[in-house]
């Protein structure tokens, strides 16, 4: 047989396997450098920060799209930093707690009501340059993550997580063993589990304000986190344009490769979907788990 009808062949194959599996990329719908998805059960829609610019400029124009889990576009801008009384310059990650949205925003969290999207507060965080990550615990903590980088994704020497919970802003610990902390999450036993954007492959849990148990992974350069109702545990990496997925035994296995700058994923638990935001294709990647 012909090398070139054997290639032909052989990527056929392939695709009709990666079709046969619905991984679905969005493309061309809008999105603008999107930095995370975030699946809402309630209202069954996919939430997309888009930072529309550089990560750490205050420039007004970031937005936050609402999608259809069929990939359609309910509202491309359904928050829009550019709208009058909307503040929101380079959103970043997202988290629901007592039916408020909030948003990680370079120097401030946003806060929007869930439900419509209208304005209900901010907070700025003295000292942070890089608000990255957010998540919110089971009693409404809200916790967000300062990846300590600066315009050039420089050190800024901010590395930082603060948690905030009825109108009180508290740091819960800094310093440069964070190492650009990026993705978070908060564990059943009340530890925040933190993927770094830093040199090191691992993630850590944070307890009573001190690192705690930490797992080496085989990749780094680390971005969103997500724990899986089993208890494994989903990691974007940069540095190898994939997400692994990490079992409570420490075995780690790839559930999505050529993913290029895999931002902060997101889990759709009533489909077992993973949502990938391709921070500079502009796309969103929808990969079925098996």
């Amino acid at each position: 047989m012909p090398i070139r009808r054997l290639l032909t062949l052989v990527i056929a194959a392939g695709l009709g396997a990666a079709a046969a599996q619905g991984v679905t990329t969005l493309h061309d719908i809008g999105l603008a450098t999107p930095e995370s998805v975030l699946y809402v059960p309630g209202a069954d829609v996919y939430l997309v920060s888009n930072i529309n610019g550089a990560p750490v400029e205050k420039d007004g124009n970031g937005f936050i799209s609402r999608l259809a889990p069929d990939g359609s576009v309910i509202a491309l801008k359904w928050i829009d930093g550019a709208a009058p009384g909307v503040a929101l310059d380079a959103p970043k990650g997202m988290a629901i707690a007592g039916g408020v949205l909030y948003v990680a925003d370079v120097t401030a969290l946003r806060m929007f009501d869930a439900a419509t999207g209208a304005p209900v507060g901010s907070v700025e965080i003295p000292g942070s340059t890089f608000l990255n990550d957010v998540a919110a615990g089971p009693d409404g903590t809200v916790y967000v993550t300062d990846s300590g980088l600066d315009a050039q994704f420089q050190a800024s020497g901010s590395d930082a997580i603060y948690a905030y919970r009825n109108g009180s802003l508290s740091p819960v610990i800094g310093g440069p063993e964070l190492d650009h902390p990026n993705g978070i999450t908060v564990l059943s036993s009340g530890a925040l589990l933190v993927v770094p954007f830093g040199g090191s492959k691992a993630m850590y849990q944070v307890s009573d304000g001190a690192i705690g148990a930490t797992q080496p992974l085989p990749v780094g350069q680390l971005d969103g986190v997500v724990v899986l109702p089993g208890g494994d545990v989903l990691v974007s990496s940069w540095q190898s344009s994939s997400v692994v997925r990490v079992a409570p035994d420490g075995g780690t296995d790839t559930v999505a490769s050529d993913a290029p700058a895999p931002a902060d994923i997101g889990y759709d638990a009533s489909r077992n979907r993973l949502l990938i935001p391709l921070f500079n294709d502009n796309a969103v990647r929808i990969v079925p788990l098996g």
